[in-house]
């Protein structure tokens, strides 16, 4: 089949029971790679899906287009966050609120957080969904630094960074622990404070990271000799 011919083949209206299948393939895949990453095998959504594999490769010949269909959703979504946040008249809140419901986001879906780490084999998927994030939330710190509140040295990468080091914490435990660092960032970033913002959640105690292969808080895991 030509490239023309596939193309029209696409763009023709799936059956019903095609499409039936499609959106079922796409709502358990999205919770595949949510669970397990964007590695995740065909055949685990088959199973859960219960369907053939077969089925599944029809529908999406390249786990590629798979990927990209789900996650292109998912950063439309972080999209819509950002335009919405930006209309809080204080533009910290607008940031702040961004930034709780993005992670938030992220910490439920491995999927979504390989995607936003920008690296690996994926780091080019759904790229014209990320061109639309990025000035979104780019628009979000502009606000917040026009209005004085934050530093005018602080870039977007910053806030890549930001979502690396939270998502460190995604395995201890409590499941909330993100939310202290992040309170810790933002502090650091404010130009106009008063006083710390109260620490929403306690510190890990030395147990969780000697659960973790650590030999205590700020130890290195294993010995040295």
């Amino acid at each position: 089949m030509t490239t023309a011919a596939r193309a029209d083949a696409s763009a023709r209206p799936l059956r019903a029971d095609a499409e039936r299948n499609r959106r079922l393939i796409l709502e358990v895949a999205a919770d595949v790679f949510a669970e397990k990453g964007l590695d995740a095998g065909f055949d685990e959504i088959a199973r859960r899906a219960g369907v053939g594999a077969g089925t599944v490769y029809r529908r999406f010949p390249h786990r590629d287009e798979l990927i990209e269909a789900l996650l292109t959703h998912r950063l439309g979504e972080l999209t819509e966050l950002a335009r919405v946040s930006a209309q809080n008249p204080d533009a910290w809140a607008g940031l702040v609120d961004f930034l709780e419901g993005s992670i938030a986001m992220q910490m439920h879906d491995r999927g979504l957080r390989e995607l936003m780490e920008m690296s690996g084999r994926w780091a080019d998927c759904s790229i014209e969904a990320k061109n639309k994030l990025v000035p979104a939330v780019a628009a979000l710190l502009t606000r917040a630094k026009e209005q004085g509140q934050l530093r005018p040295d602080v870039e977007l990468t910053d806030f890549s960074v930001l979502g690396t080091i939270v998502g460190s914490v995604n395995e201890l435990a409590p499941p909330d622990l993100w939310r202290r660092y992040l309170v810790l960032f933002l502090d650091g970033l404010r130009t106009r404070r008063t006083a710390p913002t109260p620490l929403p959640v306690a510190a890990p105690d030395e147990d969780i990271y000697r659960a973790g292969g650590s030999n205590g808080l700020g130890g290195a895991s294993g010995s040295g000799g």
